[in-house]
């Protein structure tokens, strides 16, 4: 089986990404006609090379999909319209949109215990909700109904099936505001049928995810009385975040663990460039990277490489994982020790692919990689579009990177996305729609009830609310912690700042309810 290196940017799951959200490069082809090309424009970073998850268990063990028990949910779709803003024929068209229930721990009586609702973000929601284990590990104590919502046009809840991708006609409804209005009625109809309409709702996400919770909890505040925004970047818009700052977090990542380790990843574009240059070099450099094919693009030997160094500083989380890829615990100083060990003559692209394969082939039963196209199995497709219209995060490198220097223009973002999708980015949008400037002048003012919470170790993080707005919405930072740590299952090699983060999570969250409920037995 050969290790996926597919060209999509997570949203900041980017997750997945992969979260995940950065500029197009300059393309090679237009897409000239209404029908779009089968793969989106190549991101520069912040890539998630991807293999089939494995399923984790209600108690935090990774198993393979042979060896899983029974998914700690069961799955249901809700008729959905396709359009909430307009009342043209097309709008009332229903789609199947797909969400998962967990009823376990639910307290019916005497009085409902609270909905937690994931609002989903880029991919299969069944991905993230194997990756959320905090709403499951918590469910207990609050009795709370365990609700994964799948994002349109991800997974299954795609509103013109296998169509869905073709072209710009059919994309056009893939906005944020669509898929909080989706959330909004699905919560609501959901109450209603379960005849539970006073129960108070959580709303949590992570990445693309957090974003949205918080977002929601904003728009639709009559619906949910509280979020968890876990590494929720909806600062890096505009102006607001300096544009070096991921990039810049990534090799400081790299380079607290080992100076060595940064000098060796920050000199090797140059000598991949060199050798890469004619194809007799390119031969060679796919026989070192083991590539299933040989490659026909240097380039996509430095985006697989630079996606391995970039989701690895993403999920540099403190014990194993397998969010992304199979990774040890604090997989970044793992890097650097296979470069560290190396002997200084040693040729550096031989140091950075070792390096690299850690990411790809920590179990070691990859026998060759696939460098160029690759698969997709979290259904994250539909980014492209999202980035090219108004998820637009501005994104360069600094000389001081370890990544080779890159700009960012408003007008290539542009280019490059009326080429590929015929459609051109509303750069402001994001801010226009939901603020970010000067945000705790604004949120203090009118908003309540959200916790943000960052590790300070995510390349996400500097776009993330990092101080508290006020005494309801809460920023809480951790030093060592990575993307949305903090919704992972726990395990008993947690560290104690972790434990910590997730008990204070839940002492507030508990605070929200408690006020909820006594507003409501007053009326």
């Amino acid at each position: 089986m050969a290790a996926s290196s597919s060209l999509l940017a997570v949203g900041p799951a980017l997750l997945v990404l992969f979260f995940t959200a950065l500029a197009p490069a300059p393309l090679a082809a237009a897409a000239t006609s209404s029908k779009l090309p089968s793969q989106p424009p190549p991101f520069p970073a912040g890539l998630a090379p991807l293999q089939q998850h494995r399923a984790a268990s209600s108690s935090g063990r990774y198993t393979t999909a042979a060896t899983a028990p029974a998914k700690p949910y069961t799955a249901h779709y809700f008729p959905q319209e396709l359009d909430h803003f307009t009342f043209t024929p097309n709008s009332s068209r229903v789609f199947s949109q797909k969400y998962l229930l967990n009823d376990t721990f639910w307290r019916r009586k005497p009085t409902a215990g609270p909905l937690f609702v994931y609002t989903g973000n880029e991919g299969d929601i069944e991905w993230f909700a194997a990756n959320t284990g905090f709403m499951f590990d918590s469910a207990p104590d609050f009795g709370a109904l365990l609700v994964f919502i799948e994002h349109r046009y991800y997974g299954e809840s795609k509103p013109f099936g296998n169509d869905s991708y073709t072209s710009a006609d059919m994309l056009g409804y893939l906005t944020s505001t669509q898929a909080l209005a989706d959330f909004a009625i699905l919560i609501t109809s959901l109450k209603q049928n379960l005849s539970a309409v006073d129960a108070p709702v959580v709303v949590f996400g992570g990445s693309y995810g957090g974003m949205l919770a918080s977002w929601f909890r904003l728009k639709y505040p009559h619906v949910a009385i509280g979020a968890l925004a876990s590494s929720a970047p909806i600062l890096q818009f505009d102006d607001i975040t300096p544009w070096s700052s991921f990039n810049d977090i990534v090799s400081q990542d790299f380079k607290s663990e080992s100076l060595n380790c940064f000098s060796v990843i920050k000199a090797v574009w140059d000598v991949l460039d060199e050798r890469g240059s004619n194809e007799t070099g390119l031969l060679e450099l796919s026989k070192t990277f083991r590539t299933c094919k040989t490659v026909h693009s240097v380039s996509r030997l430095g985006l697989w490489l630079r996606a391995a160094f970039t989701t690895t500083a993403m999920v540099d989380y403190p014990t194993p994982a397998n969010f992304m890829m199979n990774l040890p615990a604090y997989p970044v100083k793992e890097m650097c020790k296979i470069i560290d060990t190396f002997p200084a003559g040693a040729d550096v692209i031989d140091k950075a692919f070792t390096a690299a394969s850690l990411y790809y082939n920590y179990t070691g039963d990859q026998k060759c990689f696939e460098v160029e196209g690759g698969d997709d199995p979290h259904g994250l497709h539909g980014w492209g579009w999202q980035a090219c219209t108004e998820m637009v995060m501005p994104m360069t490198v600094s000389n001081e990177s370890m990544f080779p220097p890159s700009s960012f223009s408003d007008e290539k973002r542009s280019e490059g996305c009326h080429l590929f999708y015929g459609v051109r980015p509303r750069m402001h949008w994001i801010t226009t729609e939901y603020g970010g400037h000067k945000i705790d002048k604004v949120l203090k003012r009118f908003g309540s009830n959200i916790i943000f919470s960052n590790g300070m170790r995510d390349p996400w993080s500097r776009g993330g609310v990092l101080k508290n707005i006020s005494s309801s919405i809460i920023a809480l930072v951790t030093e060592k912690g990575a993307h949305h740590l903090d919704l992972r299952f726990a395990t008993k090699d947690d560290p104690d700042w972790v434990v910590e983060q997730r008990r204070q999570e839940v002492v507030i969250i508990h605070g929200w309810i408690d006020q909820y409920n006594k507003d409501i037995a007053q009326m």
